[in-house]
């Protein structure tokens, strides 16, 4: 169950606060095959299985870009925003690929709200660390820090 915050009140709230963590949610070679024809990067090591059983990973890897760009569908399962009139991503601080995610893989997404202040325009800034999770892994395979805007 996500959290819900009402208005920038209640994005002000979070400020320090633990999101928690989403299902899992399992990468197939399917979306890695999707991802490559959206970016145009078919590097062997994602999108020929065949190949990739003798690379260094022992099989095909899901694109640390396609990791992070579930980053933001599954912060939707963490945080509902209500009562604002606009939300922007404002950007990223860090980005860091710790382990790789093999395609057959689960992942989930860990939040943690770092800080809100307010920032011009009647809104506020929030900064998030988020730490993508890789179902019976030791290390994480994505770590960022976000930057959003969310306007009243």
């Amino acid at each position: 169950m996500p959290t819900t915050a009402q208005g920038l009140e209640g994005l002000t709230a979070l400020a320090g606060r633990d999101l928690g963590r989403t299902d899992w949610l399992e990468i197939t070679q399917e979306r890695v095959h999707t991802f490559a024809d959206a970016t145009d990067d078919h590097q062997w090591i994602h999108t020929d299985p065949e190949r990739a059983k003798q690379g260094p990973f022992g099989g095909p890897i899901a694109h640390g870009y396609l990791t992070l760009s579930l980053v933001i569908p599954l912060f939707g399962d963490l945080l509902r925003i209500e009562g604002i009139s606009m939300s922007v991503n404002y950007g990223l601080e860090k980005v860091r690929f710790p382990s790789p995610v093999p395609v057959g893989a689960k992942i989930r997404l860990h939040g943690a709200v770092d800080s809100v202040e307010e920032v011009k325009g009647d809104g506020v800034q929030m900064r998030l660390t988020f730490t993508v999770e890789v179902e019976g892994g030791s290390r994480p395979a994505c770590v960022a820090q976000a930057v959003y805007r969310h306007y009243a």
